[in-house]
């Protein structure tokens, strides 16, 4: 009889350890990587900031969208939010944004984006979160 308990013991054991694989593997399945060309505008909502320290802010270990840009495109990465919102684009051209006083909590970033996978995120200069909305659409 301990044969069958000790099977079943194992098999009850491998599923918090699947469980917790699939929850540690979930956030980065938030950012998507896009491609260039992009045929329609990108929308990303979600949750500024995290408890990672940076140049540009408190950001999240993950980016909130990955951007593979396939030769040099114009591309405008336009962030809403509130609080006091950071932007950080890292890749072949790295650029650190933060929304001033005036701009009402709206980044707008346009430019010629060389080639390169870029990680995009939103943070914020303060240690807390709030919601926000990122656009990424090409120029034309």
């Amino acid at each position: 009889m301990r044969r069958p308990i000790r099977w079943l013991t194992v098999r009850w054991l491998a599923i918090p350890a699947a469980l917790a694989a699939l929850f540690t593997l979930t956030p980065a399945a938030q950012s998507n990587p896009v491609q260039t060309p992009l045929a329609t505008p990108v929308t990303v909502n979600g949750n500024s900031g995290g408890s990672q320290t940076s140049q540009c802010g408190f950001i999240s270990g993950n980016p909130s969208q990955v951007v593979v840009v396939n030769q040099p495109t114009s591309l405008r990465f336009k962030l809403q939010g509130q609080g006091q919102p950071t932007l950080l684009i890292q890749g072949p051209v790295n650029r650190c944004v933060m929304a001033d006083e005036f701009s009402g909590g709206v980044i707008d970033v346009p430019g010629v984006w060389q080639q390169g996978t870029y990680s995009v995120f939103v943070g914020d200069r303060t240690q807390t979160s709030h919601p926000y909305t990122l656009s990424i659409t090409q120029i034309n």
